[in-house]
């Protein structure tokens, strides 16, 4: 027990996704009983990522009679914005009230498409045509992607203790709080740790912030358990008691329900007169709302997606099978995985799916000249490629065309993105930098000053390091540990993130499953990235677009 305090990380745990209700309508659906219309029902399936298979996730309710069915009973998804997470939604006309629908139905066609891709349409809702039936029109389905209210509230709350029990032996002790949720099946996950205040029996701790969903998962109900500990140097703490409470109380405020005995069921099994171990007192309570990456896909935020690919000598020869750049028929090398890992996931929140993409490090024709930011279309005019199949096959013409040299600079590119994203900073658009290298960056003074300049604006830099070299040198880049700094400067954001792609390379060979750990890796980042810049320049997300002729549900909660 003790060891998972000791290494509770605030800003590593994961809290609970968001949550997104997913509400859904058909029109036109196919006629296919004699003498009534159809009694639809919608079956959702998620796909697992590593095995590809279909599980059914839950079904609407059948609605009698329509060929325009609006579903009431809605589908609550976890959405993870770096995941790609694919969904496929089956229609039935069911003719028995039988739980075994293969039996008793009529399929009445399919769509499939993404949890991401439903949420960056406009105003989270999409229309898709059915398919499924060879020469027959089945209609349409209307999916409508809406974030639960409770996921966005943050809730700030201060503890004091009275007379908890003395544990040290020549002062008094030094307490802490614990904090649990419940999950669903009994077990508890540690997600708020107090500061520890030394030498007092009724110690008040600072008020703190957590989001609502870490303590309770969305359930108000939910248990949450509360350990108080007196806190030693050498990490064996002691246990002074615990108590049980629940959001829902915490939420009534300072008053007499929210006074909690701290009870150690070691002593009261002991002691015949053991009342208690001291009491905690909630001083204050409030909950407070903040908006969320969704709020602002939904309102008509456009994620900007530009690759920027290394094309340095230093990678070896395309034509042999020991270059990283070397096209296999058989499988993608480790610079397309990457690209279609990050991309395949980012695109969804793109509507026009246009793409820019560069190469740095190469001599071009016709003369020889050596470019740190040549657009891989051949285009100088426009270096956009249509969907992340056109950014692939640019990829492996320019492979063709130009000369692989050096050195591996890449403050061009950073600043050549940076000056488009300069040019709109009204929050309607967020750049994301996909750089892919397999070296040690040449020009990593150039290079920070250009990320410490970038900072303020709306972008992210996503930076994969393919191939054996040591990237030592990247982190520094990578702003987790210590802020980037170029003379003096500090960056005002966290804005680069680092991966090695070899951490993430599946032992079995399954290039899907490699792509799928390397893209929830670089891309967690990016919904709390995109926020930040939001905050720094005071933006609030657009009303939602709603280009929705179908009447809104309201949610119930």
């Amino acid at each position: 027990m003790m060891a998972s305090i000791e290494e509770f990380d605030p800003l590593n745990t994961r809290v609970p996704a968001t949550k997104i209700e997913v509400t859904v309508s058909c029109r036109s659906l196919l006629d296919v009983d004699t003498f009534s219309k159809s009694d639809p029902v919608v079956v959702l399936y998620l796909q697992a990522v590593g095995t590809k298979e279909w599980r059914e996730f839950g079904r609407t309710e059948v609605i009698d009679n329509t060929r325009n069915p609006d579903f009431v009973r809605k589908f609550v998804l976890d959405f993870f914005f770096e995941e790609k997470q694919n969904l496929r939604f089956d229609v039935y006309n069911v003719d028995s009230r039988s739980c075994n629908i293969s039996k008793h139905k009529d399929f009445l066609g399919q769509t499939f498409c993404t949890l991401g891709e439903i949420i960056g349409s406009a105003g989270g809702r999409q229309e898709r045509t059915l398919s499924g039936i060879p020469g027959k029109k089945c209609g349409v389905i209307i999916l409508t992607a809406e974030e639960l209210s409770n996921c966005r509230d943050i809730a700030t709350m201060q503890l004091c203790a009275n007379k908890l029990d003395k544990k040290d032996f020549f002062g008094k002790s030094d307490p802490f709080l614990v904090f649990y949720r419940s999950n669903e099946d009994g077990t508890f996950t540690i997600c708020h740790k107090t500061e520890v205040i030394k030498n007092t029996l009724n110690p008040v701790w600072q008020p703190f912030t957590i989001p609502v969903r870490a303590l309770c998962n969305g359930d108000y109900d939910r248990t949450v358990k509360v350990e108080v500990y007196d806190w030693d140097r050498d990490g064996s703490h002691d246990f002074i008691g615990e108590f049980t409470t629940s959001y829902r109380e915490l939420s009534r405020g300072q008053n007499q329900f929210n006074v909690y005995e701290v009870l150690n069921p070691k002593k009261k099994g002991k002691k015949k007169k053991y009342v208690n171990s001291g009491t905690v007192t909630l001083l204050s309570f409030k909950v407070e709302s903040e908006y969320t990456f969704v709020d602002f896909i939904r309102g008509g935020t456009q994620l900007n997606f530009t690759v920027a690919i290394d094309f340095t000598a230093s990678n070896g020869n395309p034509s042999q099978p020991t270059s990283l750049h070397y096209m296999s028929p058989y499988q993608m090398n480790a610079y397309a995985m990457a690209l279609k890992a990050v991309g395949e996931i980012i695109q969804d929140y793109d509507s026009d799916k246009l793409f820019p993409a560069y190469g740095f490090g190469a001599k071009l024709p016709p003369d020889g000249k050596i470019s740190h930011a040549f657009p891989l279309s051949g285009d100088g005019d426009n270096p956009n490629c249509v969907g992340i199949e056109g950014v692939l096959e640019a990829y492996f013409q320019s492979l063709r065309t130009v000369q692989l040299y050096g050195p591996t600079n890449f403050a061009p590119v950073i600043n050549k993105v940076a000056n488009c994203a300069a040019e709109i900073t009204d929050g309607s658009q967020y750049f994301v930098l996909l750089m892919i290298t397999d070296g040690v960056i040449s020009d990593m003074v150039q290079t920070k000053e250009a990320v410490v300049n970038a900072s303020p604006l709306p972008l992210s830099i996503i930076i994969v390091g393919v191939g054996p070299a040591e990237f030592d040198a990247m982190e520094e880049l990578d702003g987790d540990e210590v802020r980037v700094s170029s003379r003096g400067r500090l960056a005002e954001r966290d804005i680069v993130q680092f991966v090695p792609f070899r951490d993430y390379i599946d032992r079995s060979g399954n290039q899907v499953l490699s792509m799928a750990r390397l893209a929830k890796d670089v891309l967690a980042e990016i919904p709390d990235q995109l926020l930040s810049f939001m905050k720094s320049r005071g933006i609030e997300p657009r009303p939602a677009l709603s280009s929705s002729p179908l009447p809104e549900f309201h949610r119930h909660i």
